[in-house]
């Protein structure tokens, strides 16, 4: 079963703040489904290039979630009750290939 990234962007789909972990029944979810591989929120960073200038960032991302999907639109089912994504945020979907 091929390997998607959830990337959460940083455009307004911040779930509503509380005293609850709006992440936590969402990633118990995937957890139990065995389709999570892992995730993190994403900090800051660099870019760097050997030679030349490189580009700046991509400050737009946030954090991210490895997950197993049998194909894109069963990636884009996992959606369902992912805080970023129910609060109107976008949430890009990117197949991971199989190299070998």
């Amino acid at each position: 079963m091929p390997d998607f990234l959830l990337l959460m962007h940083d455009d307004g789909g911040d779930p509503a703040s509380g005293d609850a972990d709006p992440w936590a029944p969402y990633l118990a979810r995937l957890q139990a489904s065995g389709r999570l591989q892992g995730g993190s929120a994403i900090g800051a960073g660099i870019c760097l290039r050997k030679t030349g200038t490189a580009p700046p960032i991509s400050r737009h991302l946030t954090g991210f979630i490895r997950v197993s999907a049998l194909d894109l639109q069963d990636a884009q089912t996992l959606l369902a009750g992912n805080p970023a994504f129910e609060a109107g945020g976008t949430v890009e979907i990117r197949e991971l290939p199989v190299t070998g």
